[in-house]
């Protein structure tokens, strides 16, 4: 796609004023700190969560001269469709290729992706099959492509626990419950997924405001019913989605990360080690940080997106 100019500035947040810019099948709302010429670093949100996650590595990485692009992933803030007629699809693909359109649109060739949850997965799936767009990967646990057939395997008991909320927007209860009490819900994933987290009702608002966009509970229901094979993708993803069905390995530049109070589902390090064949290493941060490890470390996230800069 050829580099498109981006609109007005529509609002400003912590991280400096959002902008918008048309990439794909969407109307991409993003953020653009550091100097344009720097090293590019995407940084990539997860569920439900935005980009306030990275308010505080945004600043640090700016100031050391990389440009950071902080996008709204579909169905979240100021992120919208183009058309009316696509389907709000949630698929690993689907959000994978919003990733490599706003490079696009950016003009962007190469850059640094790293992300948690939903980004960690976007982050994967953009180095698993364009690896040649990515210089170095910063996930947050780990290796998360997954697949239908995958995801329709059972799980012992406790673990199918963890993953409650995935059962809940398989039901069309869970879909009106999920619009009814979108903030209640996210409150509470933040606190199970991170139950050391002392965060305040305002670091929550500023997030809990882009739950707002009119297709943030389709989005969020076809993510996981698409998971569990209850919905499908679109065709044009199908041989993509075959490929990472296949456990690609990642061989670009990674640094993986947990934290030591993650309360969300999330595999072992030693379960995925071996999926990354380039440089690697894991760390985990201690000191109580869960899920949403950007916002709860944000030092830590900053330094593994430095070193893994050094590792190409």
């Amino acid at each position: 796609m050829a580099l498109t100019q981006a609109n007005s500035e529509s609002a400003v947040t912590p991280l400096g004023p959002v902008r918008q810019i048309q990439a794909g099948v969407l109307d991409v709302g993003y953020v653009d700190p550091g100097p344009a010429d720097g090293p590019a670093v995407f940084l990539l949100h997860g569920w439900p969560y935005d980009i306030h996650s990275y308010e505080e590595v945004t600043p640090r990485l700016a100031a050391m001269g990389y440009r950071v692009i902080v996008p709204y992933l579909r169905g979240c803030g100021m992120t919208r469709f183009l058309s009316e007629a696509t389907l709000r699809n949630g698929e690993q693909v689907a959000l994978a290729v919003d990733a490599v359109a706003l490079m696009d649109a950016l003009g962007v060739e190469t850059a640094i992706l790293a992300g948690f949850d939903w980004g960690a997965r976007t982050a994967d799936v953009v180095a698993a099959l364009w690896p040649e767009r990515v210089t170095g990967l910063v996930s947050v646990s780990g290796y998360l492509i997954g697949s239908q057939e995958t995801g329709k395997l059972p799980l012992p008991p406790e673990a199918e626990l963890q993953w409650w909320y995935q059962y809940y927007f398989a039901t069309e209860r869970g879909r009106a419950g999920y619009e009814k009490y979108r903030r209640e819900f996210a409150k509470l994933i933040w606190r199970t997924a991170s139950p050391r987290w002392d965060f305040d009702d305002a670091t929550f608002d500023r997030t809990a405001a882009s739950f707002d966009n009119p297709d943030h509970v389709a989005i969020v229901t076809h993510n996981y019913r698409w998971r569990l094979g209850l919905a499908e993708g679109e065709p044009e993803y199908l041989e993509l989605e075959k490929r990472l069905a296949q456990g690609p390995v990642i061989a670009v530049p990674t640094i993986t990360l947990e934290g030591d109070a993650n309360g969300a589902p999330h595999p072992e390090p030693s379960a995925y080690a071996a999926k990354f064949s380039g440089p690697y290493s894991h760390r985990t941060i201690e000191r109580g940080v869960g899920h949403n490890l950007p916002q709860e470390a944000p030092e830590a996230f900053a330094q593994a997106i430095v070193d893994v800069d050094g590792a190409t």
